[in-house]
């Protein structure tokens, strides 16, 4: 499983024009699967998210978390992060997982999110076409890879 966090101000997705979900300050989960994946892969990646600590304390360091500064979080399904890209110009997802395996982690994600930060956890669609707006704050921009675990 891999994933971009983002620290935002605002940050909203919508569906055939009309806004499907929107948050305040908080993070923006964009999420993908591979092959391979498992639940285990996304508790690991929940407990990672809901504890990471991006944002400012008392001293302008980044020391607290989205629970401790009672954020809000939207998680967007991304195959692409599994873009392949040596070859060509052409990006290839073969390593993308099928959706028949991904959207089961996909909603299991979601609801591992919630129980490890028990914040509100807004989505996307899995599947649509969706334009995701965001005010980066920062910029903040993490990558993880539940493959790198160690």
């Amino acid at each position: 499983m891999r994933v971009v966090l983002q620290k935002v101000t605002q940050a909203s997705v919508q569906i055939h024009g009309k806004v499907h979900a929107s948050i305040g300050a908080g993070l923006v989960v964009l999420a993908g699967w591979e092959e391979g994946d498992t639940p285990e892969d996304n508790t690991w990646m929940a407990q990672k998210i809901a504890k990471m600590r991006l944002f400012e304390d008392h001293e302008g360091v980044m020391n607290r978390s989205v629970m401790e500064v009672e954020g809000q979080i939207l998680v967007i399904s991304q195959f692409t992060l599994h873009a392949a890209t040596k070859k060509g110009n052409r990006p290839s997802y073969f390593r993308a997982a099928h959706p028949r395996t991904s959207k089961p982690l996909y909603e299991d994600f979601l609801d591992q999110l919630w129980h490890a930060s028990n914040l509100s956890v807004k989505s996307g669609e899995f599947g649509a076409d969706m334009q995701v707006a965001l005010i980066n704050d920062g910029p903040v921009t993490i990558t993880m890879d539940s493959k790198n675990k160690e």
